[in-house]
């Protein structure tokens, strides 16, 4: 009788041990399903984030990792073939501005509409900070709201000469006034005021003829 129970106890033992194994592997194959499933819905969320982004959002977060104080030199390439390198400064609507970096002491802005980008050229270490959400920005969000024509009657207002880069070469002058879509672009000599006896032609614009506009 005692070896009978015996028996029976090392078999309820083997029984429990069983049944305990057999819901360890089911816990840890359900712990590597949710993983995997978790994985798979990250991975998916991403994918659809980065489907999202702009070529704006990814001047923003250049700029954004520039005013963390790294430095930021981009090539740009416009429509008509221009190739050039510049540090962003500010990103708008549908342009952005930039110091242009051309080597010499005299430090150039210019404003360069987005529709004329043929390509931007980053370091390849530059490319995961693109990718970056622009939550929390360092970027003004106002800037966001303000389109090429905002920019554009900014400069009329001021009366400052411009360079006017267009695919057919680049004109220099002072804008009158800024329509919908065009702009009137008084031309004179450079280093000349804006003066009815120094305006040689009165030219107007399209916005889409506009690849870049510099800053005299």
């Amino acid at each position: 009788m005692d070896n009978l129970r015996d028996v029976r106890a090392r078999a309820a033992s083997v029984a429990v041990m069983r049944w305990d194994s057999l819901f360890d592997d089911l816990e840890s194959q359900l712990e590597r399903e949710i993983s995997i499933e978790e994985s798979d819905v990250d991975a998916e969320e991403e994918r659809l984030r980065l489907g999202r982004l702009s070529l704006r959002d990814r001047l923003v977060a250049l700029h954004n990792a520039a005013a963390r104080g790294d430095t930021v030199q981009l090539g740009v390439t416009l429509a008509h073939g221009e190739r050039f390198a510049v540090r962003p400064v500010l990103v708008g609507r549908d342009w952005f501005s930039a110091d242009v970096i051309d080597g010499s002491s005299r430090q150039r802005q210019c404003i360069i509409p987005l529709y004329s980008v043929l390509g931007v050229s980053i370091p390849a270490a530059r490319a995961p900070g693109s990718l970056r959400d622009s939550e929390g920005t360092t970027h003004p969000e106002l800037s966001a709201r303000l389109g090429l024509t905002f920019v554009l009657r900014d400069l009329c207002r001021r009366r400052r000469a411009i360079d006017v880069v267009t695919p057919a070469g680049t004109l220099h002058g002072t804008i009158d006034r800024v329509g919908k879509d065009h702009f009137d672009l008084a031309m004179h000599e450079p280093g000349a005021q804006r003066r009815a006896s120094e305006v040689k032609e009165l030219r107007l614009l399209p916005l889409v003829s506009v690849m870049m506009v510099r800053l005299s």
